[in-house]
């Protein structure tokens, strides 16, 4: 489906060493502010103390982190569980405070405002759990981008598979760049929504390569920047209709979802938007900077002569 067509290819290979040059930037600057200053992981990863409240009546979770503020716990997690009555609170691992004796001064001060608040739960999370998490995340991670090269090397030639992971795991580290640089708060969703990314950014890397395979076959007498050039002209239709509606629910989420989403959906926004700009202005490139030719999917043809020859 096609809301629009463009008549005449669009040339995104001439912008190849300029586009490529600024990802590189970019990927450094992400890289110089997670080795400077790291993610800002939360309880999930580093431990701490998990409660679960009940109110009579449906709880103002606003109203909750500022009564939290107050007892010196700004950094306290607060989302509804289960019913808008149940809510979760997370807080982060602290020195010289037992969890019995935080949950005892955080039920104390929630009930100074309502005195029907109840305690359902309190559990400590150690730091070993997290230091396993970050392990089998980064496993994950790992796990992931060899099975997406190894697809793309079978699916189409390992010139595409490597163009298409240096792409992807470029907006990962863009993603974990922002996080580190702004210092948002790096939760289990948050890396949820990295692989996810790394899965959407890899579908956008095939549709266009696809593409500039068919290309390959049917445009005999074209270059390979022409080639290119036409492959992700005619799929633009398709790439701004399916990143809109994707970035749409996103933007719900973002604007709407409350505190509880509104990182997870941030870590996609910014997924998204990479995924667009990688699959066109880096991996495509890429696949120049490799030599990609007619030859990588159609053999020569072998003249008389050499059939002949044992």
């Amino acid at each position: 489906m096609e809301f629009f067509k463009i008549k005449h290819d669009i040339p995104f290979m001439s912008y190849g060493r300029y586009t490529t040059t600024i990802s590189l930037v970019t990927f450094l600057f992400a890289v110089f502010f997670l080795a400077h200053k790291g993610l800002n992981f939360g309880v999930d990863f580093t431990g701490g103390t998990v409660m679960e409240v009940h109110y009579a009546q449906p709880a103002d979770l606003s109203r909750v982190r500022e009564q939290l503020a107050e007892t010196h716990l700004p950094d306290a997690l607060v989302q509804n569980f289960g019913s808008s009555r149940d809510v979760l609170i997370q807080v982060p691992l602290r020195q010289n405070i037992a969890g019995a004796k935080l949950s005892e001064q955080v039920l104390e001060r929630l009930r100074k405002q309502d005195a029907s608040v109840e305690m359902r739960r309190v559990e400590f999370v150690g730091p070993q759990v997290g230091k396993d998490l970050v392990e089998n995340g980064a496993l994950a991670l790992l796990l992931v981008s060899l099975g997406i090269v190894g697809y793309l090397w079978v699916r189409f030639e390992w010139k595409f598979g490597l163009s298409a992971i240096i792409a992807n795991l470029h907006d990962v580290v863009i993603i974990l760049g922002f996080f580190a640089f702004f210092q948002w708060e790096f939760s289990l969703s948050v890396l949820a929504a990295v692989l996810a990314v790394l899965g959407y950014s890899v579908n956008e890397s095939v549709v266009v390569f696809d593409r500039i395979r068919e290309n390959f076959r049917t445009m005999r007498k074209a270059g390979v920047a022409e080639i290119i050039d036409n492959a992700i002209t005619r799929t633009m239709s398709r790439t701004i209709i399916t990143h809109g509606c994707t970035q749409m629910m996103v933007g719900a989420m973002l604007f709407l979802g409350g505190e509880t989403l509104h990182y997870f959906a941030m870590a996609l926004t910014i997924g998204i938007l990479f995924s667009i700009y990688s699959s066109v202005l880096v991996a495509s490139p890429l696949l120049m900077l490799l030599g990609v030719s007619r030859e990588d999917f159609i053999k020569p043809e072998k003249t008389e002569a050499e059939e002949v020859l044992p």
